[in-house]
């Protein structure tokens, strides 16, 4: 049987942790618990586990080997925002931010409570 690329970057990682201390090793090599600040290990069902290593800046510590490196892009709100403004009824809106007891009476308020209407309804408020 062939391994995969993942299979072979693979590491063995072993943590001992006891209390707010941790004893971490890779491959063996035992990594000096002041240049890990924190971790977090993830592992579902029928993939290779993931050990997510927090290193911090101190020292001359030098990090090497392999990882995956996944790169996320926020997504662009405008498409939602536009979807959750149309379906949003005029006259309800402004029966809703008319009976609010924060409205003010300073410039701009009247939009300022619309905004906050709608910020309420967008998380569900």
């Amino acid at each position: 049987m062939e391994q995969t690329n993942e299979a072979a970057a693979a590491r063995q990682v072993e943590i001992t942790a006891r209390g707010g201390q941790a004893d971490i090793e890779i491959d063996g090599t035992r990594i000096d618990p002041s240049t890990v600040k924190a971790y977090s290990v993830s592992h579902l069902a029928g993939e290779q586990p993931d050990v997510l290593l927090h290193v911090t800046d101190r020292g001359d510590t030098q990090w090497s080997g392999m990882a995956r490196v996944a790169v996320a892009d926020v997504p662009d709100p405008g498409p939602a925002a536009a979807i959750f403004l149309e379906a949003i009824d005029p006259e309800g809106l402004e029966r809703a931010v008319l009976a609010r007891p924060d409205i003010g009476s300073e410039p701009y308020s009247l939009t300022q409570t619309m905004l906050t209407q709608l910020g309420e309804w967008a998380r569900g408020l």
